[in-house]
């Protein structure tokens, strides 16, 4: 287990990074009071640099393993498409090893950022470790 925060997402490399960052539980208090991960999305390339809150439910967990088992077939992927808060999609680029990472806001800031960064077979095994690593350390109330 960790015992502080946990880049849930890292693209990096050629000078731009995409990171979420998972920082502990979070209650989200409405009609129905629901346990989620508070976390952070930074962007930072040599022309633009940036954050912006959210959250992740457990449903979005799920939802990323699925993003990542497409993306290591070689899919392109949208992840948290159509939720209230960020938006990831990731687009291989063919024949390269890099990936162009797009970010969109449609909530508070109204921004979108397109990254573009590598992507090679090793960061997937990164990837599903960052993952495990999550459930381990911010297990959902209902498992």
């Amino acid at each position: 287990m960790a015992e502080g925060p946990i880049d849930l997402i890292r693209l990096e490399g050629e000078g731009n990074s995409l990171i979420l960052r998972i920082t502990g539980k979070a209650r989200l208090e409405g009609p129905a009071t629901t346990d989620v991960l508070a976390g952070e999305i930074l962007v930072d390339t040599p022309f633009v640099r940036g954050s912006i809150t959210t959250s992740v439910f457990p449903e979005e967990l799920r939802q990323w393993q699925q993003a990542l088992d497409a993306l290591d077939a070689g899919q392109d992927i949208a992840w948290s498409e159509g939720t209230r808060g960020p938006e990831i999609f990731i687009e291989r680029d063919l024949g390269e090893e890099r990936a162009h990472v797009t970010i969109r806001d449609n909530s508070m800031s109204l921004t979108t950022v397109t990254v573009t960064v590598p992507l090679v077979d090793a960061w997937f095994d990164d990837a599903y470790h960052r993952l495990d690593l999550t459930w381990q350390t911010w297990p959902p109330a209902d498992d």
